[in-house]
């Protein structure tokens, strides 16, 4: 049983803090999936507002049939999915303006990193937004295909195209920015 699991046990048997431990465990990770959905940091901390509303009314149960983690993201992918449609109008600020920039003793380095990592990011965005979700949750979340055939409701031969088209559209978007991709 993974601390996520644990703490939402403890919640839903009484104890708040657990939901607290669950929040801590998932936050950054759910907030960027989230924003794969609209966009926005903003508008994914106002999905994950909803997320947890539905967890503390709703109280839905984990049945265990698939990893936590993976049950967590797909009620937040659907909630996501629900705000989207109630608010159609996302305002969409440019991935650019969230970036951190962090000092370390590797100048030249970290900022080689950085330039391919907005050029990863820019890519990522001009992909179709499922290749780019299929894309996170692979490489970023580190889950397996089925998990990921669960979270987006496909059928893991589904997940092994989209992965498979999503590569090369993003091998393509980086290609067009000069990127040198590394088979």
């Amino acid at each position: 049983m993974d601390k996520g699991e644990a703490g939402y046990r403890r919640f839903l048997n009484g104890d708040n803090d657990g939901l607290s431990d669950v929040l801590n465990e998932y936050h950054d990770g759910l907030i960027l999936w989230l924003a794969g959905f609209c966009g926005s940091v903003d508008m994914a901390e106002d999905i994950l507002i909803e997320v947890l509303v539905k967890l503390i009314v709703k109280k839905p149960v984990f049945r265990g049939g698939s990893s936590f983690k993976t049950w967590l993201y797909t009620i937040s992918g659907n909630v996501a999915k629900n705000y989207m449609r109630d608010h159609k109008s996302p305002i969409i600020l440019p991935i650019e303006s969230a970036e951190n920039v962090s000092v370390e003793e590797d100048m030249l380095k970290n900022h080689f990193q950085a330039e391919n990592t907005v050029i990863i990011r820019r890519a990522l965005d001009r992909i179709n937004p499922d290749y780019a979700r299929v894309l996170y949750l692979s490489f970023f979340e580190d889950f397996g295909n089925g998990e990921i055939a669960k979270i987006m409701h496909k059928t893991n031969r589904q997940i092994e195209n989209l992965l498979y088209r999503a590569k090369r559209s993003l091998k393509t978007e980086i290609e067009k920015e000069g990127f040198d991709y590394e088979e």
